[in-house]
């Protein structure tokens, strides 16, 4: 999957074979917001001019646009995970939230 950064916004790229255009959408907000473009600079205007104009909207009518993420996750895991994480930071001397950052940044910048 391609992906297109402006703003703190993540947009997901696709190419549609049928239409021959770029299409994309935000990602990681509730709100639909996409844009499309034939070439990679007018995808580029146009994702742009998307988010500015979500969040111009957003203000008009004293409605915020939606943030893409607040950077509090919650994780749900076995004890024994738990357990071998805290372990895991600890003999790094970290706490969990700083192994745990560390070990999603670099998970997510592999895929």
């Amino acid at each position: 999957m391609n992906k297109m950064k402006y703003r703190g916004y993540t947009a997901r790229i696709e190419f549609d074979e049928v239409d021959r255009i770029f299409v994309g959408h935000l990602a990681g907000i509730r709100d639909i917001v996409g844009f499309h473009g034939t070439t990679v600079d007018e995808l580029e205007s146009a994702f742009r001019e998307s988010v500015d104009h979500y969040i111009a909207v957003g203000e008009e009518q004293d409605r915020p646009a939606q943030k893409p993420y607040s950077g509090r996750l919650m994780l749900r895991v076995p004890p024994e995970i738990h357990a071998a994480v805290a372990t895991a930071a600890g003999i790094r001397g970290k706490s969990i939230n700083q192994w745990a950052s560390e070990v999603l940044g670099k998970a997510a910048s592999q895929s």
